[in-house]
């Protein structure tokens, strides 16, 4: 297997295989970044679709940072697409409810089968989604996220906060009837 340089040289020096190599390597793993953000996987499709696009297009401006850097800057650019969309179709709303019934401490995610939080974490509502998304996954700071969404870092940091809360209290009624 080549390494993530010699790919990005061959993708940059236009050969076809590499270019297929490069979707090959990194769609998987796209298709679910994608589906964190959109939930519905024929839009998860056209995301992955159009980031490729993107990331075709601008590959030769990307600057190589070492082994990982070529992953790390494909799942951004998914990313970003799929924020883009979210933004474009008017999908990300801000919402002020909270569960009522939720205790601070956290739940054992532990218990979960992956399958199911991923679940989950498709249910919440856009704007929380996104928030913890992009805190958790993503790894920003709420200054980022603000910036990104064009949000203050205060809603941003309520957004996250009700995101958690309410995947705690869905976690909380699986572990206690897990055929939900």
């Amino acid at each position: 297997m080549q390494t993530e340089q010699e790919l990005l040289q061959q993708v940059i020096d236009g050969q076809p295989r590499a270019k297929h190599e490069l979707y090959s390597r990194y769609a998987a793993m796209s298709m679910a970044v994608a589906m964190r953000y959109v939930a519905d996987g024929d839009v998860a499709r056209d995301v992955l679709q159009d980031s490729f696009v993107k990331i075709l297009t601008g590959i030769g401006r990307f600057k190589y940072q070492g082994e990982g850097s070529l992953k790390a800057w494909v799942m951004r650019i998914v990313s970003n697409v799929s924020i883009d969309y979210l933004r474009h179709k008017s999908r990300i709303s801000f919402m002020e409810v909270v569960p009522d019934d939720v205790p601070d401490e956290e739940p054992d995610i532990g218990l979960l089968p992956p399958a199911v939080l991923q679940q989950m974490i498709k249910r919440l509502p856009p704007g929380y989604r996104t928030v913890l998304n992009l805190f958790v996954f993503e790894q920003q700071s709420h200054r980022e996220i603000a910036r990104q969404l064009g949000i203050s870092e205060g809603t941003s940091s309520s957004q996250f906060l009700r995101a958690k809360r309410l995947l705690a209290k869905m976690i909380r009624e699986y572990l206690n009837n897990p055929r939900i």
